[in-house]
This record gives C-alpha cells, sequence and structure tokens, in this order.
C-alpha cells in the first residue's frame, strides 16, 4: 500500500481538530486510483475513518439489462445517485445512537451487496470515493455541499488506460474485450468526469 504524503495528512488533520465530524470525498476518472487512495489514508487513520465507496450504488445487472443500460455500466445513469445522495446526508447528519449501514460493490460478483459497511457515530472521518462527486446535474449536484473537502485524484492518463485494461484481465474479460471496453465506455465516462476537476478543493497526485 503507498503512503500518502504528509502534506495531505496534515490537511485531513486541520479538518480533523475541529473536533466533529468530516467527511472527505475523492472523486476522478475510472483507474485514477481513487480506492488505493482511500485505503492508503484509512490505513494512515484506522482509528477514526471508514470508507464509504460511491460503487455500492451500481444498479444491478439484472436492472441495468432491464434498461437497456448493460452495455454502459458504470455510466451516470448506471447508479442510484439518489440513493448514494440520500446515504451521505444521512451519514451527515446522523444521531449519536445510530448506526448507519452502507452497501459495498463486489467485483468478484460484479453486484453491490447491501448493508455490508457500518458507519458508526463515533467515527470522526468518513471517506467517499466514486467518479462522480463533483457533477453539477441533479442529484448528484447536492453532494458537494455534504462534503466538508472534495480531491480530484490526478494520474497520467496512459498509466491510468493501462491500469483499466488489467483490472477488467483480471476480473474476468479477454485483453481484447478489456481494451474495447476501456474505449467504448470508461473513456467516455472519464472525459466527462474531468469537467468536474475545477470544483475540486484540492488535486491529489501520488
Amino acid at each position: 500500500m503507498p503512503t500518502v504524503p504528509q502534506t495531505y495528512l496534515d490537511r485531513i488533520n486541520k479538518l480533523l481538530a475541529r473536533e466533529q465530524r468530516t467527511l472527505l470525498g475523492l472523486t476522478g476518472p475510472p483507474g485514477s486510483g481513487k480506492s488505493t487512495l482511500a485505503k492508503a489514508l484509512h490505513q494512515a487513520l484506522p482509528d477514526v475513518s471508514v470508507i464509504v465507496p460511491m460503487d455500492g450504488f451500481h444498479l444491478a445487472n439484472e436492472e441495468l439489462r432491464r434498461l437497456g443500460l448493460a452495455g454502459r455500466k458504470g455510466a451516470p445513469e448506471t447508479f442510484d445517485a439518489a440513493g448514494y445522495v440520500a446515504l451521505v446526508r444521512r451519514i451527515r447528519e446522523q444521531r449519536a445512537s445510530e448506526t448507519v449501514y452502507a452497501p459495498e460493490f463486489h467485483r468478484e460478483i460484479e453486484e453491490p451487496v447491501a448493508g455490508a459497511i457500518p458507519v458508526q457515530a463515533s467515527t470522526r472521518l468518513v471517506i467517499t470515493e466514486g467518479n462522480y462527486l463533483l457533477l453539477e446535474t441533479e442529484p448528484w449536484a447536492d453532494l458537494a455541499a455534504l462534503l466538508d473537502e472534495t480531491w480530484y485524484v490526478d494520474i497520467d492518463s496512459t498509466l491510468r488506460v493501462e491500469r483499466l485494461v488489467q483490472r477488467h484481465v483480471h476480473f474476468g474479460r479477454s485483453p481484447e474485450a478489456a481494451e474495447e471496453w476501456v474505449r467504448s465506455s470508461d473513456e467516455k465516462n472519464a472525459r466527462l468526469i474531468e469537467t468536474s476537476r475545477p470544483r475540486a478543493n484540492v488535486v491529489f497526485r501520488w
């Protein structure tokens, strides 16, 4: 697991010094390393943090087929965006006596699993990561106001595409199918996400 540079940890510690819950959003195009950064931050601050990924709000494959969106999985319209916003709002307003349960996406089965991530009221740092945290279209546009900061994870585009192809191959696609999916789907999404970069509080680079 890579180590997060101290300047970024210092920034989080300043937020935590307010002695109230901090919601940190990590966004960026597919393959930029959002999940890796979230895990590295959690590893650096294990006693006070939890990770709540946006990917838990993927629509089920059966529903994507019903909607004719199976070939666009990962695009904004293939998520329960309103459900994700509602969860983030619930975490923002969490009562002291409440445990909030978040879904988790399992790549092994390409499906979300409900109630997989418990968020305790005492957890001071909630890290949520996903592609569309800074989109200006509804309901995504409501997220920015619910987050204390949003970081855009930046990476060389060539390396990012290589990582995406390797990821798809690892989870069962042939190299040819993986390259086609990245070209026709992931990169289309990446171009949309890149337009949201100016709205980030921080551009993160390893």
